[in-house]
């Protein structure tokens, strides 16, 4: 079975040259209020479908028009939570939850690398703390910074100096690994992440990444690297992104991998949730079940969600 990308997602060039204020995508147009003119003549004499505390969304026939008066300082992966706490009723599907959110970086701030290693900084810098405050508002478990303890427990399950990181996404994990002095591979499915989060390590928003970083865009079920070649192989909330016969391929490509140990991180949600791309729920009965299938020794722990670590005997 091929692991197929949201519908979407690789006609999104994260890259590509934009308009001051503006960055339209497909079915999603996204305007900053205070930086494009664009807004007031679309908007003149209509009446917005919905008005929250951070948005304005009108429907300009099938099309959707997102205005926003995000700062800089502001623009980090919280603005994710944001939109589906805010616009989650509209923007319902993974396809154009991955454009609004592109969109608020790029008509933020025009120059595309500048807009997105400002992304990557502040991200970097609240997942650094891994008890910053989250954003006022939102859960805290929703937050970055209420993620923040995943990524520190991921780094701290790390054994040796290689590793590979399976469904990086923006790669902050990754980044973070290049930070601890780690030599990291990081994939994704989606071509323009990993081209976008090679342009930011080359652009020394985290120094050490530039040497020490490299990215695939690859199936996590067929990695291009040989048998044995890292230390450690992790995969930290990519399972859920998968149908229930998905998780089993992975696991077993991981243990090709991996010289050492393989880690796995999933949360636990009654149900999963569509906007960000969730396809099942997890149990402790079910990383148990992963572990089984290694053939390796390994732990089943709960961590702000379930883990499974398996160790080569």
């Amino acid at each position: 079975m091929t692991l197929t990308p949201a519908a979407g997602s690789l006609r999104i060039d994260p890259l590509a040259p934009g308009h001051p204020g503006r960055w339209e995508n497909g079915p999603v147009v996204v305007c900053h209020l205070d930086r494009a003119a664009v807004p007031v003549r679309l908007t003149e004499g209509r009446t917005p479908e919905l008005v929250t505390d951070r948005f304005e969304l009108h429907r300009l026939g099938d099309r959707l028009l997102v205005l926003h008066r995000f700062r800089p300082d502001e623009l980090d992966d919280d603005i994710a939570t944001v939109v589906a706490d805010e616009l989650g009723d509209v923007v319902d599907s993974a396809p154009l939850f991955e454009r609004v959110v592109t969109g608020i970086v790029r008509s933020t701030i025009l120059d595309p690398l500048t807009a997105w290693a400002t992304f990557y900084a502040n991200s970097l810098a609240v997942l650094r703390r891994p008890h910053g405050a989250p954003v006022v508002g939102l859960p805290p478990e929703a937050s970055l910074a209420g993620f923040a303890p995943v990524h520190a427990r991921a780094l701290d399950e790390v054994v040796g100096t290689t590793v590979a990181d399976l469904g990086s996404c923006f790669g902050f994990l990754p980044l973070l690994m290049a930070e601890r002095g780690l030599d990291v591979v990081a994939t994704d499915h989606t071509p323009g992440t990993m081209t976008l989060l090679a342009a930011v390590a080359r652009a020394g928003v985290v120094p050490e990444a530039a040497e020490r970083l490299r990215t695939l865009a690859c199936d996590a079920r067929a990695v291009p690297l040989a048998d044995g070649s890292v230390d450690t192989v992790t995969a930290i909330h990519l399972l859920e992104h998968l149908p229930e016969d998905g998780s089993g391929p992975i696991v077993d490509e991981m243990v090709r991998v991996a010289r050492r140990r393989i880690v796995v991180a999933v949360p636990y949600e009654e149900v999963p949730d569509p906007v960000y791309g969730h396809l099942r729920r997890f149990t402790r009965d079910d990383l148990v079940a992963l572990g089984e299938r290694t053939g390796w020794s390994y732990r089943v722990f709960d961590d702000h969600g379930g883990w499974m670590c398996a160790e080569r005997r």
